[in-house]
């Protein structure tokens, strides 16, 4: 059976990202979805002096640079903070990068994003778009979904159009496993 490792990049504890990123994972059949949550691989803020004193990389990077590594496929969905990546995930992002700047192993990613707003995190999906292929990112599907409190009610996708789309995106993810 596949493995697929999903994650919001948010710490938010009602994180609209991390609601996203279950209801995509749970959509695939005949695999098994992992959702990580940011606050269980919480690592100190990166500094290069503080990386020399520890003498590495805190444990909590390795644990989930370990987690991408086990995956057969990953869904990422970011928040976007000020048109970027939060803090929570750039942070570990930077110290993940340190341990291995591939991160993403070539593995097929299905990358969202989503808010409350109209524009549906357009501005950090490009961001990552743009960056993760760097390290190595294999992105098969990109989904955004648009003001959120309307769109997404009771646990799913309201929007029939939406829920087409980010079915199309599924189905791009589960060819390239």
């Amino acid at each position: 059976m596949k493995h697929i490792i999903a994650f919001a990049g948010s710490s938010s504890k009602t994180s609209i990202n991390k609601q996203l990123v279950t209801y995509a994972a749970n959509l695939i059949d005949n695999v098994k979805p992992e959702v990580l949550d940011l606050n269980d691989f919480v690592v100190p803020l990166f500094s290069v002096d503080l990386e020399k004193s520890m003498a590495g990389q805190p444990e909590n990077a390795h644990k989930f640079l370990n987690k991408l590594k086990q995956a057969d496929a990953l869904i990422v969905s970011l928040a976007e903070h000020n048109g970027a990546y939060t803090a929570a995930f750039k942070n570990l992002f930077d110290w993940i990068s340190r341990i291995d700047r591939k991160v993403f192993y070539n593995k097929p990613m299905l990358l969202m994003a989503t808010s409350p707003g109209a524009r549906g995190g357009q501005s950090v999906l490009a961001m990552a778009k743009d960056r993760f292929p760097r390290h190595e990112a294999n992105i098969v599907g990109v989904f955004s979904l648009p003001k959120f409190n309307e769109n997404f009610l009771e646990g799913r996708i309201a929007d029939q159009t939406l829920n087409n789309q980010l079915l199309t995106e599924i189905n791009n993810l589960k060819k390239a496993l």
